[in-house]
Parts: structure tokens; sequence; C-alpha cells
């Protein structure tokens, strides 16, 4: 469920819906960071779309922290990873696999069960339509839908790096939101000060 492949695909062995010239390593990206890396987790049933995407990501920093990989083959091991892993920032998410809609149901169920609103969700289909496209985006909180074919590298590393500055935007709002409560909750539960002059 939870592997990381160490293969290098090679550039000329990727399928087309990921050639695009190489990326240039920022110096940022090139730096050793210590930071903990951003979760991004892959949930698809072919395991080259795993390795392809894990390598055509494996330069990418964002904030000065790398990413980190995990791997679902299916959407029941996606749930279980996104159960006990919170802290996932982005998932790429493949539409069909065990089911027609088994990416739909991953993607229904962690807003809906998981109550996982900050996690972003990026599906990707082989199996295009723009009414399917259309319907997906109306009825189910994702936020970005893709085609395989049409997602190369570049096009790639844009849309997670994208997703990452909105999935740390969101943290910061509900962990000033948690500290805000706190803050009330203990105001409350304050013994208010005798006015002065009272006898």
């Amino acid at each position: 469920m939870n592997i990381d492949s160490d293969s290098a695909a090679k550039e000329a062995d990727e399928p087309d819906w990921l050639v695009d010239e190489p990326l240039g390593r920022t110096d940022a990206a090139a730096e050793p960071s210590t930071a903990a890396p951003w979760r991004v987790l892959i949930v698809d049933d072919d395991v080259d779309v795993h390795v392809v995407t894990k390598f055509a990501l494996s330069q990418a920093s964002f904030q000065g922290r790398r990413l980190s990989f995990l791997h679902a083959y299916s959407g029941a091991e996606a749930l279980a990873l996104l159960r006990s892993t919170p802290d996932i920032a982005v998932v790429l998410l493949d539409v069909i696999m065990e089911t027609q809609d088994a990416g739909l149901q991953v993607a229904r169920q962690v807003r809906e069960e998981l109550h996982n609103s900050a996690v972003r969700i990026i599906l990707r289909t082989g199996q295009p339509g723009q009414a399917l496209e259309h319907r997906i985006i109306i009825d189910y909180d994702i936020n970005d839908f893709w085609c395989k074919t049409d997602l190369t590298t570049r096009k790639l590393f844009t849309t997670v790096i994208a997703s990452l500055r909105t999935y740390a935007t969101l943290r910061e709002a509900q962990q000033q939101v948690t500290e805000l409560a706190a803050a009330l909750a203990q105001c409350g539960d304050t013994p208010a000060a005798p006015a002065s002059g009272t006898p």
C-alpha cells in the first residue's frame, strides 16, 4: 500500500501524458532542507503512474520543504492512509480503479466522513469527457481535474505547487481559528474583576 519505488524512470520511458522539457532546478530546491516535507498521496491502480509521477516531482520544493510521497493502489487503501495520516497536503487521485467511480467515492468520503476540508484533491483520469468533467466539478468537492494526456510534467508541477500554497493558507487559517477559540474559552472561564469603587 505505502511503498516508495526508488527506480529512476528515464525520460525516454515517460508516458506521453508526462512528457515535457525538464524543469530547471532552483538553488532552493538543490539545497537540503531539514523542514518536514509536504506529504503527497498518489492514488492509482497503475504502478507506472506512481513511478513517473514521483520522478516528475522528485526535485520539487515549496517554502523550503521537499515532497514526501505516499502510495495507494485502490480507493480503500487511499482512505486508510488518509485516516491514519491527517497531514497529507495533496492527493493525486485516479477516478477509475477497483470500480468506475472509486476515486469519486474517495473524494466524497474525505470531505463528508473524514471532514477533511484542507487536503487538496486533484483528480486524474485516462478517459476524458467534457460532460463528465463538468458533472464532477459541480457535484464533488475537488480542487482540480485533469485528463492524463494533458498533464505534462510542467503542468503537474504547477498544479501541485499551487495546491500546496492553498493547503498552507488553509492550515494557517484553521490554526488561527483554533487559537482564537481557545483564547475566547479562557476568557469565559476567567472571573470578572470587581468594578473599582465597589464597597
